[in-house]
């Protein structure tokens, strides 16, 4: 494990460890205990999110696996979510499983790779259009808002993010990284990266399909705003029912203050502040803020480990006659 896994860990760790003291922590768990159906039942809305995410990346994917249907996508998607939500990794740990889990089943390594990275742009750019959203729907709101000029910053610099992410794309970072797993490979007495030969055209024959990019852009949107109605649900199970649209916005900003943090295993200690400055917009007061990120997580464990399980499982699988060598 990195150094800087464990050290952003432990800051995390100790953030969120210092919210559940200041707010009172037999206060939340009494809060969790008394609204312990939301968790199932925003554990079986959360599948919905799966399905949608699994979606967009098999309308990213699917010239290259015509094999594969929805299904296959929906467990390739559920196991990447339970990686990064389990276990110690950042966020693309999971991408990177997803990637060799579709090669096993026939796609070709480039065009894995290549989906992997595009289809988490997409869900990028779409977070970032949720959250535009979300501004919007907060400053036509008449809730208290000086958050926003903090969130515009962040989105301004979330912009800036991504579009130095695509130009990094259209230019060749694909080239740069089959070059370093050609020398990697070399290094270690192998016959270099041949297998992801064609990387950067795959990615770049990618973006140059719109239907397939709007398809993923839809599909990731629709995950998002599916998102909210699980903070609906956690909400009123809590006692603080505030209605859909300002759940909307609890998400977009919760989700974007998340993402600022996708560097920390799991978000923690991000989420749980993330979750208390938005709720804080409409009244809701911290202890049920950081309750309603613990039932979050908790559907994340209810879900996470059997999909740690299908991992197991499809990798024990025999590869396709046609899966490129890993």
């Amino acid at each position: 494990m990195k150094v800087w896994t464990l050290v952003s860990s432990a800051i995390g760790i100790a953030f969120t460890a210092w919210l559940l003291s200041k707010y009172g922590f037999d206060r939340i768990l009494t809060l969790i205990a008394m609204a312990g159906w939301a968790v199932p039942a925003i554990a079986a809305f959360h599948v919905t999110q799966i399905v949608a995410s699994g979606s967009a990346w098999r309308m990213v994917t699917q010239e290259d696996a015509r094999g594969l249907n929805w299904r296959s996508y929906f467990q390739f998607r559920w196991v990447r979510e339970a990686i990064n939500n389990l276990l110690p990794v950042a966020q693309l740990g999971g991408v990177a499983v997803g990637t060799r889990l579709l090669a096993r089943r026939g796609v070709p390594l480039p065009a894995a790779i290549a989906s992997g990275i595009v289809d988490t742009t997409l869900e990028f750019i779409s977070q970032i259009a949720f959250t535009l959203m979300g501004l919007g729907l907060l400053f036509l709101s008449t809730a208290e808002h000086d958050i926003g000029t903090y969130a515009m910053a962040g989105i301004v610099t979330t912009v800036a993010l991504a579009a130095g992410l695509l130009a990094a794309q259209w230019f060749g970072l694909a080239r740069l990284i089959e070059w370093a797993l050609e020398k990697l490979g070399k290094n270690w007495g192998g016959t270099g990266a041949n297998g992801t030969k064609g990387l950067h055209q795959r990615i770049m024959a990618l973006y140059r399909a719109p239907r397939r990019i709007a398809g993923g852009f839809f599909f990731h949107f629709t995950a998002w705003v599916l998102g909210a109605f699980e903070i609906t649900i956690s909400l009123a199970a809590l006692g603080h029912g505030v209605g859909i649209v300002p759940c909307l916005i609890i998400e977009a900003l919760g989700q974007a203050l998340k993402s600022a943090g996708f560097a920390v295993p799991a978000s923690i200690g991000v989420q749980e502040g993330g979750y208390v400055l938005a709720c804080g917009l409409f009244g809701v007061p911290p202890d049920a803020a950081i309750a309603l990120s613990l039932i979050k997580r908790l559907r994340d464990v209810v879900l996470g480990l059997p999909a740690l399980g299908v991992w197991h499982w499809l990798e024990g699988r025999p590869r396709t006659a046609d899966a490129a060598p890993l």
